[in-house]
């Protein structure tokens, strides 16, 4: 799997499973968990998740599944890329560091590789990172970064950092061919600056893979629509995407998708299909 650079050090593959509206439904649990497990058999090793999700019931999903295939020897803990996020309301300086800790609780685990403010609230940003530098410190988690932040957030979490600990190490924004808006100023700005982008819903939430021309173009190629979406997100240079997927069929061609080489005619294509943003567009959410 081709790896990102963080700016803090470190690596992150280009390509994980996400975890959203897992958690929620008890009934589902054992089947979650056992998706989980497949997508660590698999080689996932980037797996991202949220005290939101599930209203912790993701972590729990999530941290079953990593026990298990700890004790089965499926994988080294050092091997996994784990990623959970803050509620904005509970990211004061001490908010942060107690929704830290029931995270890792829930997950079993001693420290976090990344974790993130899930979106911008009402405490002062200056709160939110002295306690990631705080955690950071403490090595409950080894980086820290934000999700749902525009250019203008970014260059204000920028100062409010102010050189004093870690930076930010990464920002999880939505992105897909049908969603493009953070390549015009988003993207460009943390290249800049080493910052990987890590794309949610990079398939529209699924909806990507029935639109009729890309279909059309991936059937050519050999591959899924699906398939092709993701390869082309991963395929833009410091981006990484994080589709969720409980099928062994998804979880086995997502991960495929991460070999796929698009030629410039291919990636000319997907432009006309779903053109790139000309001017700033405001920075879309789920």
């Amino acid at each position: 799997m081709r790896t990102l650079q963080l700016p803090t050090g470190g690596e992150m593959p280009v390509l994980g499973l996400g975890t959203w509206r897992m958690g929620e439904d008890a009934k589902r649990r054992a089947d979650e968990v056992k998706a989980v497990r497949e997508a660590i058999v698999l080689g996932y090793r980037l797996i991202d998740t949220a005290e939101m999700y599930g209203e912790g019931g993701a972590e729990t999903v999530l941290g079953q599944a990593i026990a298990e295939a700890l004790r089965a020897n499926d994988v080294r803990r050092e091997e996994l890329f784990i990623v959970s996020k803050v509620y904005p309301h509970n990211a004061s300086r001490r908010g942060t560091l107690d929704a830290c800790e029931r995270s890792l609780k829930r997950l079993g685990l001693d420290a976090l590789d990344l974790y993130l403010l899930h979106w911008r609230g009402s405490h002062p940003l200056r709160e939110t990172v002295a306690a990631m530098h705080s955690l950071v410190d403490d090595g409950r988690i080894a980086h820290w970064g934000v999700s749902n932040f525009d250019t203008d957030d970014m260059e204000e979490l920028e100062e409010a950092a102010g050189g004093d600990g870690p930076a930010c190490a990464a920002n999880q924004v939505y992105l897909s061919l049908g969603e493009r808006g953070p390549e015009f100023g988003l993207l460009p700005w943390q290249r800049e600056r080493g910052m990987p982008l890590m794309a949610y819903s990079p398939i529209d939430q699924g909806a990507l893979a029935e639109d009729d021309g890309l279909v059309e173009l991936a059937e050519r190629l050999g591959v899924t629509a699906a398939q092709l979406v993701l390869a082309a997100v991963i395929a833009r240079p410091g981006v990484a995407a994080i589709p969720k997927a409980v099928r062994s069929t998804h979880l086995k061609e997502n991960l495929a998708a991460a070999e796929l080489k698009l030629d410039a005619a291919t990636l000319a294509e997907l432009d006309r299909l779903h053109p790139p943003p000309k001017r700033k567009m405001p920075l879309a959410m789920i």
